[in-house]
């Protein structure tokens, strides 16, 4: 279980650590936490999770790490004992954001041959990139809201080229993004000019590129949850009700005044097209084992838009991603249980593939 990271989402992953560990079955799986410093410092002991809460005696702790070297398969400690190593037979990954849920940490997976829960690199790269994301589904023919991008540059060095563009493009109100957070991170809502301006300099700071995008009037929150590899599945869909103005950060894990209906109170024939849409954002991404996919759904003619896809979903106790499976018939232990499976097989199905070639002749010895 790998959790923390480097990223504004460092607290909410360590939630959704403690609700995975608890209720991971102790008959079949040896926990082994790992967890990863704001500063980027690997720590793995029984109390790495209270210690990266807490913030104290992390110093004290011996650093380990995963070797990119497929022939180990193993933490790594630098200072502890000459070769001691701890064989790792499966990762659950649960670092939300940066460098944990955007394709990195799911390279190092890569290198080292170790199986791991979710999306692969290029899945987690595209989930994590909302921009990227966005022309992918254009592509695939999916809706969504109009946006705009720019370089966090132009925002910091020309805003008023931004607003300009963007009044030119989009309507009130609107919302400016980092393209590549989650949990809602630097995200704000602009109802005029002087609002969009602090919006993109707040967002600016987060990432490199900014999006700006335009808002459904009079729309429903609705999210739903895909699980599997080459045949996945789909949830029920759930509604979010935000506590705020829009579903930020405090109002999904702070003030523990938003509420979610599951099911949604939707048409059948509704709930279908969400459905059908998840499942094509899922593959148009190339994901696997898990997403939960967002959706804006007009209240009156019940439009859908398509908002994005999430490769590590949250897995707090009042995460949307496990509540909707337990709605569906998944509790949370079988979910888990799910999820490594799945893990497993694909990296059977990956050590299956050849990685090398013999040419005709040793041309490159020459």
């Amino acid at each position: 279980m790998i959790f923390g990271g480097r990223s504004g989402e460092h607290e909410v992953s360590l939630v959704s650590a403690t609700s995975v560990i608890s209720a991971l079955d102790r008959e079949k799986y040896e926990v082994v936490p790992i967890g990863i410093t704001q500063e980027g410092r690997w720590v793995s002991s029984a109390r790495a999770l209270q210690l990266l809460k807490s913030k104290n005696g992390l110093d004290q702790e011996p650093e380990r790490f995963l070797a990119p070297e497929p022939n180990r398969q193993a933490l790594i400690t630098t200072n502890g004992p000459s070769g001691s190593e701890l064989a790792i037979d499966v990762v659950f990954p649960v670092v939300h954001g940066r460098f944990g849920e955007d394709g990195t940490l799911q390279g190092l997976f890569e290198l080292a041959n170790i199986p791991y829960v979710g999306a692969g690199v290029l899945a987690s790269a595209v989930g994590m990139d909302k921009i990227v994301q966005k022309q992918l589904f254009q592509h695939a023919g999916l809706r969504g809201a109009k946006y705009l991008w720019f370089l966090s540059k132009t925002c910091r060095e020309n805003p008023r080229k931004v607003i300009a563009s963007t009044e030119r493009a989009l309507r009130y109100p609107l919302f400016a993004k980092p393209a590549n957070t989650g949990s809602s991170v630097g995200i704000s809502k602009a109802h005029d000019r002087s609002e969009l301006l602090r919006g993109i300099a707040v967002a600016a700071e987060y990432d490199l590129k900014v999006v700006i995008e335009q808002g459904v009037n009079d729309a429903r929150e609705i999210e739903c949850s895909v699980l599997g590899n080459d045949e996945p599945i789909i949830s029920v869909p759930g509604e979010i009700i935000p506590s705020n103005e829009f579903y930020d950060y405090d109002a999904k894990y702070v003030d523990g005044k938003s509420k979610a209906i599951i099911p949604a109170d939707l048409p059948k024939k509704v709930v279908k097209q969400i459905q059908d849409i998840a499942m094509a954002a899922y593959k148009a991404t190339n994901c696997a084992g898990m997403a939960r996919v967002d959706f804006f759904v007009t209240r009156r003619k019940y439009v859908i838009y398509l908002n994005e896809i999430n490769t590590i979903p949250g897995f707090t106790v009042i995460s949307m991603y496990p509540k909707l499976w337990e709605a569906t018939g998944i509790p949370y232990r079988e979910l888990l249980d799910r999820l490594i499976t799945l893990a497993l097989e694909r990296h059977r199905q990956k050590n299956t593939l050849r990685t090398t070639y013999q040419p005709s002749s040793d041309w490159y010895k020459q």
